[in-house]
């Protein structure tokens, strides 16, 4: 097989290795140009980019599905992304009717609904139950040991778990169908107080996800506990909050301080509109993970020591920064991208390259950065999370 000739690639565009600066050269393949399209700034990466800094990205595309009757499911762990040591992220949908059955996990688990409904229930250590129905939006978090299920509504529904433990696994959970396969069935008589003949029909493994009925409504399905339901609600609707909007788009910031249950995990929903950016920031008290929900951008992550590189991200994929690490986040596409910040911690902090500059003495930075008036009077004393000029544009030079 001969490689193609320029003529030969008309009228469709092939990316080439090439920087604007003439660095690099013509790949003639082998190659997936499909997958060089979605990651430019990999082909071509920003003359910036220097060193040896360990991959960030990963897509649920490009993961294992597992498919039940009742739904799907699938993972990205420390497994697939090596660098993601503190939190994990499952990708599941449900039918109508569809049960991730009744378990429960070593770790915590936070969750944010994509599309569709959910009926959620659990029940705490001192027999305090909860139910709730939850729409796009929403976020639920159940405290690590504590038992409890999802089962999708009218319309089914999909929602990203994650769990605050890199190395986690939903398939490795702990199930109730499983528990009762390996339990010796005079163990279930004396445990329950029925005959060993009332467990002759249950499942021989774990069911994991299975096909049921569409619920009827809480009030119908609603058990009154005699030490009443939990405390703090399991369930949180982030996109009720009232935003905090800057010049270039908007965040919304979940964490203990308002969703109390929520004590390992924090995040902050972003929208970055077309041409804005997240700006030069970092985070000073653990790794982010990310999920990208629409559209797409690019992110450069400096690791220190000379040390940055970009990657490209589009709905589905998961990116990481670790611990301190200065980031931005570009929007590269028309619409609106929308993504999760999310940290294995009780708090969301964020440090902005420009607040802190703005408020150092002048002279110090002026000399450290041989830098004068026109930056220095740009300074924002107040974080701006996502900004936006206009006449700047998101591609490298």
């Amino acid at each position: 097989m001969t490689n193609p000739t320029p003529d030969d690639r008309k009228p469709f565009h092939i990316p080439q290795p090439i920087r604007s600066d003439g660095a690099g050269g013509l790949d003639l393949g082998p190659r997936d140009i499909m997958r060089d399209m979605e990651n430019p700034d990999m082909l071509v990466p920003p003359a910036t980019d220097a060193g040896l800094v360990p991959n960030m990205k990963m897509s649920f595309s490009d993961t294992h599905m597992v498919l039940n009757k009742g739904g799907w499911s699938r993972e990205i762990t420390v497994r697939d992304l090596p660098i993601a040591t503190t939190l994990a992220g499952v990708n599941m949908s449900l039918t109508p009717g569809g049960v991730r059955e009744l378990h429960w996990h070593q770790q915590a688990e936070w969750s944010y609904m994509i599309r569709g409904c959910a009926r959620i229930t659990s029940m705490d250590w001192q027999g305090r139950n909860f139910i709730a129905d939850v729409g796009p939006g929403d976020l639920w978090y159940f405290p690590a040991g504590l038992p409890h299920s999802i089962q999708g509504l009218e319309e089914g529904c999909e929602f990203l778990l994650v769990f605050d433990d890199g190395s986690f696994s939903d398939l490795n959970t702990l199930s109730i169908s499983d528990w009762f396969a390996h339990t010796p069935k005079d163990v279930l008589s004396a445990n329950f107080g029925v005959p060993q003949s009332a467990f002759d029909a249950i499942p021989d493994d774990q069911v994991y996800i299975f096909q049921d009925n569409i619920p009827g409504s809480i009030a119908e399905q609603a058990i009154q506990s005699p030490y009443g339901t939990v405390p703090l609600t399991f369930k949180h609707s982030l996109l009720a909050q009232t935003p905090v909007k800057s010049s270039g788009g908007n965040v919304r910031i979940v964490d203990s301080t308002n969703f109390p249950i929520s004590r390992t995990v924090a995040a902050a929903l972003v929208e970055i509109e077309p041409g804005g950016m997240r700006e030069l920031h970092w985070h000073p008290n653990n790794d982010e993970w990310q999920y990208y929900l629409t559209g797409q951008g690019r992110m450069t992550v400096f690791t220190g020591n000379g040390a940055a590189r970009t990657f490209d991200y589009r709905a589905g994929d998961v990116g990481y920064v670790p611990f301190a690490n200065g980031h931005y986040i570009q929007n590269t596409g028309s619409q609106s991208l929308w993504f999760l910040e999310i940290f294995k911690s009780d708090r969301f902090e964020d440090i902005s390259l420009n607040q802190w500059m703005a408020l150092t003495p002048r002279n110090l930075v002026a000399r450290n950065l041989n830098v004068g008036p026109e930056v220095l009077d740009a300074l924002r004393k107040e974080e701006q999370a996502v900004v936006k000029f206009p006449g700047f544009t998101y591609y490298p030079k």
